[in-house]
């Protein structure tokens, strides 16, 4: 008789964790694309540690890439039952999961920065705006709101610009995100230098490694496998048809 092999049970191996391939979440019991789990293993010292760029050596538990689902996951004592070993998952661990995230997009920013691909500053941003070049918006999550909304009302020309455009059959614009997910200081830290409220990123490979580190940052704080974890606060105001992507921007998140 074949023994019973449950899709929950811990891969064999980082290789197995290609993009493109899906496992199942321990907590949800969900079978999800890999992109949207985060892969924990067992350190030497017999913890579990989240294994975010999915390199780590050894076997390895899925868990839903949100605050929520990890937070579950060490509560339940789900990757003792996982590993089926003694394992210890701080209370803490969902929280530190979380800066590792912001830690990875503000490594991923810096890059970008290093290859040209990130103007800084309120003029300069407007600037990029007006002139179609930015392929995101970054806003400090602690910045003030009459810069923000002023540099939003100047993306939602460009957005409309480019709905435009699209409609008329020309696909090369598309519409710009904002990304608000970091803190003046993680920006600062990125950058290389100090205040640093608004940044626009442009076309390039290492902007978009950034655009995807945030936006799972983003995903992980807010989502709570459908809904919100009470960690954010909603956006002032209903979006509009032609603003960014809600789900990209999360209103006034502060980084643990």
């Amino acid at each position: 008789m074949l023994a019973h092999v449950d899709p929950a049970d811990p891969d064999h191996g980082p290789r197995t964790a290609r993009p493109g391939t899906a496992r199942m979440c321990v907590v949800t019991r969900q079978v999800r694309p890999v992109d949207e789990l985060i892969r924990f293993v067992v350190a030497p010292d017999g913890a579990a540690v989240p294994d975010l760029k999915r390199k780590l050596p050894g076997r390895g538990l899925w868990v839903t890439a949100t605050h929520h689902a990890v937070a579950e996951a060490a509560r339940r004592g789900l990757f003792s039952r996982g590993f089926k070993t003694s394992v210890k998952a701080a209370p803490s661990l969902a929280d530190e999961t979380e800066r590792l995230l912001a830690r990875g997009a503000v490594e991923a920013l810096a890059m970008a920065a290093k290859a040209g691909l990130v103007v800084a500053g309120f003029g300069k941003v407007e600037d990029t705006l007006d002139r179609h070049q930015a392929v995101a918006l970054i806003h400090a999550s602690d910045g003030a709101d009459d810069g923000i909304r002023k540099l939003d009302a100047k993306l939602l020309t460009a957005n409309r610009a480019a709905n435009r455009q699209i409609a008329a059959g020309d696909g090369e614009m598309s519409r710009i995100p904002v990304i608000s997910a970091l803190t003046s200081a993680e920006l600062d830290l990125a950058l290389g230098r100090s205040n640093v409220i608004h940044a626009a990123v442009l076309a390039g490979p290492a902007g978009k490694t950034f655009l995807s580190r945030s936006q799972i940052l983003v995903r992980y704080r807010m989502a709570n496998d459908g809904g919100t974890d009470g960690k954010t606060t909603p956006n002032k105001t209903a979006p509009d048809k032609t603003a960014p992507n809600s789900q990209t921007r999360p209103a006034r998140h502060r980084a643990p």
